[in-house]
């Protein structure tokens, strides 16, 4: 097994990093790889207290880490606002610890800020969230800290593997809404 170290890159020269946790991140992956505007997406392990966490380590609980995507983009072509937008439209921001059948600590709504105009920003989404759902809304909001890359075979997981049951039942719903809902702002051919 090959040694993770926290990924203190910054983004290119232009463009901002939105760190955001939303159940498994195969899904969120799966999205916003097809956003316009998103040059890049990762899948990873934040806001916890473990230094190079295993995805077994995270799964098990205990680590405080989320899984997150990193998503790399540049604000000329999409605002946060937009990126956020996105997130709150894929996943259910009402249910503590929980997206679906995935429960715990590590599948819980989160927005890690990398700035305060993205702190300001996402308070603003989560005040207007908040007016569209009867339920509470549980999302965090946390300084980004030390993000973990997660393991090779997690990256572009739903691309590389769309017939896995997971992926059928879970990430593939999830991708048609975002393809319904947000038709206008995919990439050329979907990607």
């Amino acid at each position: 097994m090959s040694l993770k170290h926290p990924l203190s890159k910054e983004p290119a020269p232009g463009r901002q990093f939105a760190t955001l946790g939303g159940g498994c991140f195969w899904c969120l992956e799966a999205v916003f790889e097809e956003l316009q505007g998103v040059a890049d997406v990762e899948s990873g392990y934040a806001g916890g207290h473990v230094a190079n966490p295993t995805y077994r380590q995270v799964c098990e609980g205990g680590t405080g880490h989320a899984e997150v995507v990193r998503i790399e983009f540049d604000p000329q072509a999409i605002g946060y606002r937009e990126i956020l937008e996105v997130f709150f439209a894929i996943h259910d921001p009402t249910t503590l610890n929980r997206q679906g059948s995935d429960a715990g600590e590590q599948y819980r709504s989160v927005i890690f800020h990398h700035s305060d105009e993205q702190k300001r920003v996402a308070n603003e989404v989560i005040r207007e969230a908040q007016e569209g759902h009867d339920d509470e809304i549980v999302t965090q909001l946390l300084p980004a800290g030390e993000y973990w890359r997660a393991e090779t075979y997690h990256q572009e997981y739903f691309r590389h593997n769309p017939a896995q049951g997971y992926c059928m039942m879970v990430v593939s719903p999830k991708v048609e809404k975002f393809r319904r809902t947000f038709a206008a702002r995919r990439k050329p051919g979907g990607r």
